[in-house]
This record gives structure tokens, C-alpha cells and sequence, in this order.
């Protein structure tokens, strides 16, 4: 494809394709220059350099999230369906977190996230820095959830752990390195057995939801005590 007919847009979106297929260590102008037909120097000529399109890249999955009006559906819908909805698109695009630990991500994409999340928490009754806490309480939850999704994946392709085994082989699976050890501890033991039966998938989305509930149980919490505060009454004495 000739330099003269590609386009920004164009060369971001097949970046996105190539990092969710290979992650951010197998972007290469070069590779993408040969998914889309053309030089690498037209690469360099639409998008600067490989660091600048990770960040367009990952600026613009920021704008995949589905947001849903408060004032429709009430706040409390609207944040849930808001987080659960960036962790869907981190899982699609698992090299995001890292592109945010090693890039200064930010621009309309991610702007669009914020202001949208403003939004949510100020319909709840958030106000002043509590407004800004909010926001901040449920973006470091999905960050968290997001790392802990890429550690597990991470595992999964590792497949051999560090070094060798005692006769000079290959080491265990990770998984299974990693459980031997846990199952020394009695609680992490107990609690590797009670999950023996619950798939990895189901574990680990009846922990995100739990999460989810309980920040969002938290923050109604501070709304209600806060509002007993301003008419007087004892919140606990409802």
C-alpha cells in the first residue's frame, strides 16, 4: 500500500492488531509495514516512531469502553457496567498495562474515560476531592485486576519455570510449581481445595464482581453517612 494511500488511522488500527497478536515486543515497523503492503518509512512518516503509535494505539482502545448515561440508568449501573466494561477491552488488548507502565498514555481516548467517569460519581452525589477519590478508587481496582490478568497469562505461556529440575531436566509447569508451594501454607492449602471444582475462568470472574460490588457497597456507604452527617441523624440507627 502506497505511502500516499495510507492513513493514520489505518496504521494505528493494524498496530492494534499486531500488539494484541504478539504484544508490544513484536511491534516492529517492519513487521507492520509488511501486514500493510508498504515501506516501513511510511510508517515513520504517518506516526513518528514505534513509542508514539503504542500510544496512539493504546489511546485509542481506551475508546472502545461502552459508557452508559447515570441519569438513565442510575449511577450505581452506570459504574459497574463501566468497569466491567474497560476490564472486557484490557482483556482484549492484555498489552495495555503495559504500554501505561512504560508509556505516558494520554489523550481524547482516555480524557473521554475520565470525564465519563466524573460524570458517574457526581451523579451518586460525590463531591470536591471525595469526587476525585472515587474515580481513583475504581480505576486502581481495575488496574490491579488488570496486572493480576496478565501475571496469570504470563504464567500460562511461561510453562517452565526458572531453571532446572534436580536431575538436570526441565522444571515443572508453573501451575504446578506454584500450587506445591501454596498447598505448604494450611490456608492458601484450604482455599486451593475449595476451588478445586470452580474453572479458572468462573474463579475469576466471580472474584472480579465481588470486588466491583463491594468498592461500589463502600462508596453508597460514604454517600449515606455523609448525608445522615448533613441532616443530623446517625446513619448507623437506620
Amino acid at each position: 500500500m502506497p505511502r500516499e494511500t495510507l492513513n493514520r488511522d489505518q496504521i494505528v488500527q493494524a498496530a492494534i492488531d499486531l500488539l494484541d497478536a504478539e504484544g508490544i515486543d513484536g511491534l516492529s515497523m517492519r513487521k507492520l509495514g509488511r501486514q500493510l503492503g508498504s515501506a516501513p518509512t511510511a510508517m515513520y512518516w504517518h506516526v513518528g516512531n514505534k513509542e508514539n503509535l503504542v500510544v496512539l494505539a493504546a489511546d485509542r482502545v481506551w475508546g472502545e469502553i461502552e459508557r452508559l448515561d447515570p441519569d438513565e440508568v442510575g449511577w450505581r449501573a452506570a459504574a459497574r457496567a463501566l468497569v466491567h466494561a474497560a476490564h472486557d477491552m484490557t482483556l482484549r488488548h492484555p498489552w495495555l498495562i503495559t504500554a501505561v507502565s512504560t508509556h505516558f498514555v494520554y489523550g481524547h481516548g482516555m480524557a473521554g474515560l475520565q470525564d465519563h467517569s466524573y460524570a458517574i460519581y457526581e451523579a451518586a452525589g460525590f463531591t470536591g476531592p471525595d469526587l476525585d477519590w472515587a474515580v481513583n478508587t475504581a480505576f486502581t481496582f481495575l488496574a490491579g485486576a488488570a496486572i493480576d490478568d496478565a501475571v496469570k497469562a504470563a504464567m500460562v505461556r511461561a510453562r517452565i519455570r526458572p531453571g532446572r529440575g534436580e536431575d538436570g531436566g526441565p522444571g515443572e509447569d508453573v501451575v504446578t510449581w506454584a500450587t506445591g508451594i501454596a498447598s505448604q501454607y494450611p490456608r492458601l492449602r484450604a482455599r486451593l481445595e475449595a476451588q478445586a471444582d470452580l474453572g479458572p475462568a468462573e474463579a475469576a470472574r466471580r472474584k472480579f464482581e465481588f470486588g466491583v460490588e463491594a468498592i461500589l457497597d463502600g462508596l453508597e456507604a460514604r454517600l449515606t453517612a455523609a448525608a445522615g452527617t448533613r441532616d443530623g441523624t446517625d446513619p448507623r440507627s437506620a
